[in-house]
């Protein structure tokens, strides 16, 4: 594209004389009759160099050449006077005002086309030397920033940027959110505060990062990401759509067959017990987004599936199991709850139903047994249509028939806690 110049002059007679001059030449040409009119020009296109008139109404020449320098992107635009004040002083005004030339009238026109070619190219000649000299500072930067944004999405997961700042990391904003149905997992280690107290607590980080990783792991191969740590606990969040129930279910189960292998190792860390985990897992509305101020905010998902998936953790340790999930999340995989016990993919047993604390409507609960892949206890598979009877019961409030079913559990399979603690529930029934 040939280069553009901008003529500033009052007179018309001037601006079409220098409009064919520089047109027989290749230039293109843009024409303001004031000084106010060629700052606004120069600040929609800038031009390639500037031909300026001294003698102006309202703002003269020098005026306006300090003004266009006062613009970043004109600072290094040549500017040309073209005036007939020949006189010293008018000339030394005209270069305090940083402009590149000072011509005097009546002009060579053969002069002034190769002025304005030679400054032309010198500019081209600059901006090059320029691009050189920055070109390593800027692949060395755009390097630096790339590992700073990997090193970012350590603290801040693609899920949550993908949403947080679709435009790029500068994009993130205070307040940036959305709503969505999602799955969320809470992890919890049992007995951390007693383990903790028994080891230096550098012994405890090392080990404790050791069990992030291989939770992580399980949680990243089923399509969830990690919200974030909570002391010993993990929140975990699963999006995607259609499937983000069942993958929470698969990585539960993931995670407890990867507990197991960590236990087997656990001597490594001088833990003399294995580790106990407690998981509870939700689907529901749940907004992701930026909370905070200002000056420092963090990511972060809100709603109720968060409060009710952590619930559900909690209530693992009362009724003595691993694993916790929701009616939600069951109707969620096999869309009609009614159709539970012909599931191919994934085995739970009825758990209880009940008001969750800080909730006003009862909900059911399954303990998970497992899927195709896994079977946490083939025991428990085993004895789940009689357990199930059990339970019928016991929500019927029959609670002399419940014990019975549950003792019989027991009998088959002695190690059942949750049948054991529904025994002792029945007789305190019962003998009320």
């Amino acid at each position: 594209m040939s280069p553009l110049i901008l003529l500033v002059d009052d007179d018309l007679t001037n601006l079409l004389l220098l409009e064919e001059l520089l047109g027989s030449e290749g230039y293109q040409t843009d024409s303001a009759t004031s000084g106010m009119e060629a700052l606004e020009k120069s600040g929609t296109r800038v031009p390639d160099l500037i031909l300026l008139d001294v003698m102006m109404p309202d703002m003269d020449g020098f005026e306006a050449c300090r003004r266009l320098r006062e613009n970043p992107q004109l600072q290094s635009v040549p500017i040309i006077f073209l005036t007939a004040l020949d006189d010293e002083a008018s000339q030394i005004q005209g270069l305090e005002s940083l402009a590149d030339a000072y011509f005097t009238k009546p002009i060579s026109s053969n002069l002034l086309l190769a002025k304005i070619s030679s400054l032309l190219q010198l500019q081209t000649i600059r901006e090059k030397q320029q691009a050189d000299k920055v070109k390593p500072q800027f692949d060395l930067a755009w390097s630096v920033n790339e590992e700073l944004i990997e090193k970012f999405r350590l603290f801040v997961p693609e899920q949550f940027l993908c949403r947080i700042a679709p435009q790029g990391v500068d994009s993130i904003r205070l307040g940036n959110a959305l709503e969505e149905e999602i799955t969320v997992l809470f992890c919890d280690i049992r007995g951390f505060t007693a383990l903790a107290e028994s080891q230096e607590a550098l012994a405890t980080y090392e080990w404790l990062n050791a069990f992030f990783s291989q939770m992580s792991e399980a949680i990243a191969a089923n399509y969830g990401f990690i919200d974030k740590y909570l002391g010993d606990a993990i929140m975990a969040v699963f999006d995607r759509p259609g499937y983000h129930s069942s993958d929470g279910i698969n990585a539960a189960l993931d995670m407890a067959y990867a507990l197991q292998n960590f236990n087997h190792n656990r001597q490594q860390f001088n833990l003399e017990n294995p580790l106990r985990i407690g998981i509870g897992i939700h689907t529901g509305k749940a907004v992701i987004g930026t909370i905070g101020s200002n000056s420092r905010m963090d990511s972060t998902v809100i709603g109720d599936a968060v409060n009710t998936a952590s619930r559900l953790e909690e209530l693992t340790k009362y009724y003595r199991c691993d694993i916790i999930v929701s009616e939600t999340v069951i109707n969620q995989i096999f869309q009609d709850f009614q159709n539970l016990s012909g599931a191919e993919n994934v085995y739970v047993r009825s758990l209880d139903r009940l008001v969750l604390r800080g909730k006003t409507n009862p909900i059911k609960i399954y303990e998970l047994l497992g899927n195709s892949r896994l079977i946490l206890d083939p025991m428990k598979l085993k004895t789940k249509a009689l357990f199930e009877a059990a339970m019928q019961f016991w929500l019927a409030e029959d609670f002399p028939q419940s014990l019975v079913s549950f003792e019989q559990v027991l009998q088959e399979n002695p190690q059942d806690a949750i049948a054991e603690f529904y025994v002792q529930r029945c007789r305190e029934q019962i003998y009320l």
